[in-house]
């Protein structure tokens, strides 16, 4: 059974940082490209960054190249998101996935990023 669980996310200032991470199971991990994707209230949810199981690729989306960097544990099924500088914007509820995505979404984790 696929399972993702997400963790790590939380309130914080306008120029903070936190990581979050995923704990993924029931997926071939160390072949399956995948991807951090975050969804705002009344907005679609978006791919942020995706890495290659030997992460020779990586993408970052527009809004937060030099900003955040994604990682992973193969050995452990874990994926990371390193996020610095954090802005406004980049408030929203954060999913870990395939990328592309499968149907199986975790709860997600809340980011939250306000003065």
């Amino acid at each position: 059974q696929v399972q993702f669980v997400e963790s790590g996310g939380d309130m914080v200032q306008p120029g903070g940082s936190l990581r979050l991470s995923c704990s993924a199971s029931g997926v071939s991990f160390m072949s399956s490209l995948m991807g951090w994707y975050r969804q705002a209230p009344g907005k679609t949810r978006e791919l942020v960054a995706s890495m290659s199981g030997g992460g020779w690729y990586r993408y970052y989306a527009d809004p937060v190249k030099g900003r955040f960097t994604i990682s992973r544990g193969n050995t452990e099924n874990t994926l990371w998101l390193q996020m610095n500088s954090l802005k406004s914007d980049d408030s929203a509820v954060y999913y870990c996935n395939t990328d592309p995505p499968n149907d199986h979404w975790g709860q997600g984790t809340q980011v939250t990023v306000a003065s």
